[in-house]
């Protein structure tokens, strides 16, 4: 334990869980899309679907959506910013068998049409533990640099990207590939030890078999 695991984080109150760890649940959501959120849909389970009005979480998820950083006083009035932003957000209850008590189903839309489903949980100190993408179970906290690639499953796609890194000089800390089926959509995650450049994303992207390449920064999620 160090001591940013007991004192917390920087953030607007009143709880780690159910604001910071909620926004940066929404920030992750967020860069992963890629772009600004115009639809959101927001289901909160366990504790959260207990507490989310009272403890300010509806506005910690809005807040993160809108790229608002966990310490960010605007948090504050986050709806009123998303509504000015023409965010459309809507928030219900979901049970989800097995989840974490502090879990979010987010199922948000982009300015492109772009969408993602992602799971995830606020698991204390305003961490965060992402268990699902697009109906795909995944297992990362985005405490690391960490680059998620949604690919083909097709044979030579983990092998151009692992070289691209190779080449780049960038150790792979850890890798984890989640698939549908075979030959079907599959997920790549891979936490690395230093921050790729726009010439390696971009080769990477160039790969006939990527659909989508999302980096994650450990100072700013």
């Amino acid at each position: 334990m160090d001591l940013f695991d007991i004192i917390g984080p920087v953030m607007i109150g009143p709880s780690s869980s159910h604001t910071a760890g909620a926004a940066r649940i929404g920030l992750t959501a967020r860069m992963i899309l890629g772009e600004d959120v115009i639809k959101a849909d927001v289901g909160f389970h366990g504790s959260f679907a207990k507490t989310w009005k009272g403890h300010g979480t509806d506005r910690a998820i809005a807040s993160g959506l809108l790229g608002f950083g966990v310490d960010d006083p605007r948090m504050r009035e986050a709806l009123v910013y998303a509504q000015r932003a023409s965010m459309d957000i809507s928030f219900h209850t979901v049970s989800i068998r097995g989840a974490h008590p502090n879990t979010v189903l987010l199922n948000i839309s982009g300015t492109t049409g772009r969408t993602l489903n992602m799971q995830a949980a606020s698991i204390g100190g305003g961490n965060i533990h992402v268990t699902s993408l697009d109906g795909l179970p995944v297992d990362f906290t985005g405490t690391e640099n960490t680059m998620i690639i949604q690919h083909h499953d097709e044979p030579g796609v983990i092998a151009v990207v692992t070289s691209c890194l190779a080449g780049a000089r960038i150790n792979i800390a850890t890798m984890q590939v989640y698939r549908h089926k075979q030959g079907g959509t599959a997920v790549m995650i891979l936490e690395l030890d230093a921050v790729p450049g726009p010439d390696t994303l971009h080769i990477i992207r160039q790969e006939p078999g990527v659909k989508s390449v999302h980096f994650l920064h450990r100072r700013l999620v």
